[in-house]
């Protein structure tokens, strides 16, 4: 893996993953056409479609996958690392709207340098739930 990829794939995992992304996020909104032109802004398009379920506080999802130049999905994405609880019906609903997210935000409006440049690289973003604490 070279560097450079290696150095976006962990940006997209922490754009993602972060209480700051989901801020940013909603300014974004789910399947907007707005082109994508960073990592970044791949994130937040993904992230502004996922609305986890409640009651799956601190459980995690991490899923592999690549795109095309044009966003659309190559293959079907693979869980590589999850963090659930012991209640099967949330976790079920977790890993669901995990998938859902992916599936609205999908194809990711490239723009053309940006296709280009992430098409079929690997991608293993994680999305982990942590609500905003309120005072």
């Amino acid at each position: 893996m070279n560097f450079r990829y290696a150095v976006a794939a962990l940006a997209f995992a922490v754009m993602v993953s972060s209480g700051s992304g989901r801020a940013q996020a909603e300014e974004r909104a789910c399947g907007s056409r707005d082109p994508v032109n960073s990592i970044s802004d791949m994130a937040e398009a993904i992230y502004a479609c996922w609305q986890p379920p409640p009651g799956t506080d601190g459980m995690a999802l991490t899923l592999r996958f690549s795109l095309r130049r044009d966003g659309t999905l190559i293959g079907k994405p693979r869980a590589t690392f999850s963090k659930l609880g012991q209640d099967d019906r949330l976790n079920k609903a977790f890993v669901a709207s995990v998938l859902e997210a992916l599936d609205k935000a999908l194809p990711v409006p490239f723009t053309e340098s940006m296709g280009g440049a992430i098409a079929g690289r690997i991608l293993s973003p994680l999305f982990t739930w942590t609500p905003e604490r309120k005072s």
